[in-house]
């Protein structure tokens, strides 16, 4: 899943009953055991992901000596060439049964990884190699998430749609906690290609988790043309584009990611570099933090309860972009240390009641049966346009200075919350924004 694979982002719903949902029952207060095994298999995932926060970039550095140059691509070209593989991949998913299309991906994503392993072992392991690797990996993991929207609206009535995205986000949080501890640990004792391996077994427990839901899920209504044409490939972004609410979403979420994105390896260098932050400290700073992720998904649904969707979306949605133009004053010490954490509590904070209202918002408003086009064209934009800005703020860091840079960034972030949408009149089916 991602820098976050997060299914946790993508929600869905159906306009219906779920087995075992009764009359008068709370939303959200019991989600089923197909629900249930989804959420394991997810959770195993996310785990995974996290323990291996930073391996490859790791691997290029120690056992490859790989320099600055072919770490960034590495990051930027990898996500970029994935996104640029699963454009047709999402009409291809979108017409076929989404439970046997994730746990294909699951599937492809662990074999891809531990080809890394096994050459290592074998004395073979290439930077191409972990390269393509990554294209691998960044395809399916946009495949995974679009179907996975899908498939949890033929799980979930939309009584439960917020409880299902508020749970997962509080697990993806969870994990953002507790696995960077732990895997940096594994690294440490036993290298950073073993956590590569740790990440390819959670995604053969994420299959299991998702072939373990069972149940019918109907085969979807129409039938894939036997040829793709341009059209069909169009047709994710041509849906969001005439959507009044869905399009101002994709524009602030794409841009606000990937502004927050590029500036982190500046801040890497400006704490490790001229600050003099041992590693320990600058991983602390963003660990310490995700417990706001993991306290603002919890606020998400009462917030809702009380002031409505659309208030608490475009209110958490402009807090967020508050937060990052601190980051230009950090200092060195403690006291420097401490302004980044409670920036990074702040922003992730406030991202943790965003994240699950917003994909709740955007499920919502899609048709059913374009959920995966439309969500693969959502993916990968945002995939796009951080390796984009990732690479231009790398120029403008060379050039100003990283901290410069990073107060540019945050400049710009401050503009962000006027992309949020605003209320429109219902769309012909119901609708949580507007």
């Amino acid at each position: 899943m991602r820098s976050g694979h997060r299914l946790g982002k993508r929600p869905g719903h159906r306009l219906g009953k779920r087995p075992g949902h009764r009359l008068g029952k709370r939303p959200g207060h019991g989600l089923g055991r197909r629900f249930g095994w989804l959420w394991a298999a997810y959770g195993a995932s996310e785990l995974g992901t996290w323990l291996a926060f930073g391996a490859f970039p790791l691997i290029a550095v120690q056992v490859l000596h790989a320099g600055p140059a072919e770490v960034a691509a590495l990051a930027s070209a990898a996500a970029a060439a994935g996104a640029a593989a699963a454009v047709p991949l999402g009409p291809w998913a979108e017409f076929r049964r989404k439970r046997p299309v994730l746990i294909a991906m699951d599937l492809v994503r662990s074999a891809a990884l531990l080809t890394v392993p096994a050459a290592f072992a074998l004395g073979a392991l290439t930077f191409l190699q972990l390269l393509l690797v990554s294209v691998v990996v960044a395809a399916a993991d946009i495949t995974f998430r679009a179907a996975g929207g899908a498939y949890l609206k033929t799980l979930l009535p939309a009584g439960d749609l917020l409880a299902a995205g508020a749970r997962l986000e509080s697990t993806a949080w969870t994990a953002t906690v507790i696995g960077p501890p732990l895997g940096g640990a594994a690294t440490g004792l036993l290298g950073p290609v073993a956590t590569v391996a740790a990440d390819a077994v959670s995604y053969l427990l994420s299959a299991l988790g998702i072939r373990a839901t069972g149940g019918h899920e109907p085969r979807p209504g129409r039938r894939p043309a036997a040829r793709m044409r341009v059209r069909d490939l169009l047709d994710g972004w041509r849906y969001i584009l005439a959507d009044a609410t869905l399009r101002p979403l994709l524009l602030n979420t794409a841009l606000f990611n990937s502004l927050v994105m590029a500036t982190q390896p500046l801040l890497a260098v400006l704490m490790l570099g001229p600050l003099q932050f041992a590693p320990w400290q600058y991983g602390l700073a963003f660990a310490a933090p995700s417990i706001g992720g993991l306290l603002g998904s919890r606020l998400a649904r009462p917030l809702v309860a009380r002031f409505g969707q659309y208030q608490v979306l475009v209110t958490a949605g402009a807090l967020r972009a508050l937060w990052p133009l601190g980051l230009a004053f950090t200092g060195p010490g403690t006291a420097g240390l401490l302004l980044v954490a409670g920036i990074e509590l702040g922003l992730i904070l406030c991202c943790g009641i965003f994240n699950p209202v917003c994909a709740t918002c955007r499920l919502e408003r899609i048709a059913t049966d374009r959920v995966t086009r439309t969500l693969t064209a959502w993916a990968v934009t945002t995939k796009a346009a951080t390796a984009l800005l990732t690479a231009v703020w790398g120029v403008l860091g060379s050039l100003l200075g990283p901290r410069t840079a990073i107060g540019l960034a945050g400049a710009f972030l401050l503009a962000t919350p006027l992309l949020l949408p605003r209320r429109t009149p219902a769309p012909p089916r119901r609708s949580v924004c507007g």
